[in-house]
């Protein structure tokens, strides 16, 4: 996996892991904001077919209001976007863009530590697929 991003991956079907990691994220604290449904975006733009796929823009609004208090365009990279892969009928990966990644966009000591509490979240949430799962 990049360098740049939070990854598991589970022994878990698709569609169930979708499931699994909109429940791990609310009990985080985080809703999901948007979805992109990429397999089918593909297929009707570009007309290709790829594994499933999904983008979940998941926001934790208290450490959003946060981030956005210290530096106002750190909104270009809000929501924390979450993907959730299929690569075969038993296997999913997840992957969440790494809060450390995103303060290389910005100097603001401030926030660091909302980007801790986000990243904290974000791996715990993770974990909760694995450890679920067991």
């Amino acid at each position: 996996m990049p360098g740049y991003t939070l990854a598991t991956t589970v022994e878990r079907p698709y569609d169930e892991t979708v499931e699994a990691v909109r429940a791990a994220l609310a009990d985080q604290g985080f809703g999901i904001l948007t979805e992109i449904d990429l397999k089918a975006t593909l297929a009707a733009k570009l007309d290709v077919d790829v594994p499933p796929q999904v983008i979940l823009g998941a926001c934790r609004p208290p450490l959003a209001y946060q981030a956005l208090q210290v530096e106002p365009s750190i909104a270009a990279v809000l929501p924390c976007n979450v993907v959730v892969r299929s690569v075969d009928e038993e296997t999913t990966v997840v992957e969440a863009l790494d809060p450390d990644a995103m303060m290389g966009l910005s100097d603001a000591p401030q926030l660091h530590s909302v980007a801790r509490d986000a990243k904290d979240r974000l791996t715990a949430a993770l974990a909760a697929l694995t450890e679920e799962h067991r």
